[in-house]
């Protein structure tokens, strides 16, 4: 049996969920702005001893309101409704209520929804072509820390997880740009203006070996090999590094 009339659902993966509590029920929301269907949800579940039906919405501005109210422990969510979507909702509700685990239970397969809902904090992602004796476990297993993702939703979110990582790993590596000290700022300003050490020393009023001690502590933070990677890497972080130096008491971070 089913909800939806339609193509039979890909098997659901085996979820290990704890024992049904009936003296520890889950306290659930249902959304959906289809109040047949909505009811029919109800009546589904209402026949499960560990589930508790604490309240209904018929949308997005509804169910952040009742959950709210009544911060039950699962929100079983349509993603497509009027006034604010499920998505919309979603961020909203857990921020409210963060313990909530939120299932959508939708009827869109696209892609973009599942990664918005995933990325609003959505724990679970089932199509309405569910199995009526496949939602309760679903249910369950969010409960127990799990997520549950329609079997064909999962292979298009790891299929775009993986592409994210490959593009990322054809990418130069950015690591975060290490702290100088004022006074290495200064020297470095210097080193891309293309002074000696004996001219950075004259202009900055230290000494050469000073010199010299800042310019190996700032090869050595940023990781670079030379006077003239040095000054390369000032040009790009300095907007000003072949200009004079600013006015005195101004600070530069490499942050």
């Amino acid at each position: 049996m089913s909800f939806v009339s339609g193509p039979p659902p890909i098997p659901a993966p085996v979820q290990t969920t704890p024992p049904p509590d009936p003296n520890n029920p889950v306290r659930v929301l249902v959304v959906d702005d289809h109040a047949f269907f909505r009811r029919g949800l109800v009546s589904v579940l209402d026949v499960e001893d560990d589930i508790e039906i604490v309240g209904e919405a018929g949308d997005g501005e509804d169910a952040v309101r009742r959950a709210s109210a009544l911060r039950p422990d699962v929100v079983l969510m349509d993603v497509r409704m009027p006034r604010a979507s499920g998505i919309d909702a979603c961020a909203e509700i857990k921020r409210a209520v963060p313990h909530c685990k939120i299932v959508m239970l939708t009827i869109s397969d696209e892609e973009a929804d599942l990664f918005e809902a995933i990325k609003g904090g959505a724990t679970g992602y089932l199509l309405k072509e569910i199995a009526v004796e496949e939602l309760a476990d679903a249910i369950r297993a969010v409960i127990d820390g799990q997520s549950f993702i329609n079997p064909f939703m999962a292979l298009r979110l790891i299929g775009e997880v993986s592409a994210i990582a490959k593009r990322e790993r054809s990418q130069p590596a950015q690591s975060p740009a290490p702290e100088l000290s004022q006074r290495e700022n200064e020297v470095l300003r210097q080193i891309a203006r293309g002074l000696s050490n004996r001219e950075i020393g004259n202009r900055l009023f230290i000494s050469e070996n000073t010199v010299k001690n800042h310019v190996r502590h700032i090869l050595d933070k940023l990781g670079l090999h030379s006077r003239v990677e040095a000054a390369a890497y000032a040009a790009r972080v300095f907007d000003d590094a072949g200009e004079e130096d600013p006015p005195d008491g101004t600070a530069v971070s490499l942050r």
